[in-house]
């Protein structure tokens, strides 16, 4: 049985849940949009600020931490995106690091969107 996680982001209009938990595992994608829907305007390095900010309080959200990350996929939608994202990126985690893939992708949802994160965190039982 699957349980939405409860969380102060933006409400979607979307059919979709921003994280869920089923099976022992935390499953959820953010995107760098703030309190109102909007996505956030600065670049790069303030949309993926924003990003792990909105994934960093879901995690919170399930009473998690983000030590139980197991895994990450990062979306960004230019190769020079890489190296700015994870120096945002780096601030949210610490050794051991979860699993993760960095993609290129043509675009996104929304069109002024940079970059997108899918991730999956061990839930205790």
């Amino acid at each position: 049985m699957k349980k939405a996680v409860k969380t102060q982001l933006f409400a979607s209009k979307a059919p979709l849940e921003w994280a869920v938990i089923a099976n022992g595992q935390l499953s959820t994608a953010q995107i760098p949009i703030d309190s109102e829907g909007r996505v956030v305007a600065g670049g790069i390095e303030a949309q993926a600020r924003q990003t792990m900010e909105n994934f960093k309080h879901t995690i919170e959200a399930a009473e998690l931490t983000m030590a139980d990350v197991t895994q990450v996929l990062i979306y960004v939608t230019a190769r020079d995106y890489l190296a700015p994202f994870n120096k945002v990126y780096a601030e949210y985690f610490e050794p051991p690091y979860p699993n993760r893939a960095a993609i290129i992708v043509a675009g996104l949802a929304r069109e002024e969107m940079l970059c997108e994160v899918v991730a999956y965190a061990a839930v205790p039982q």
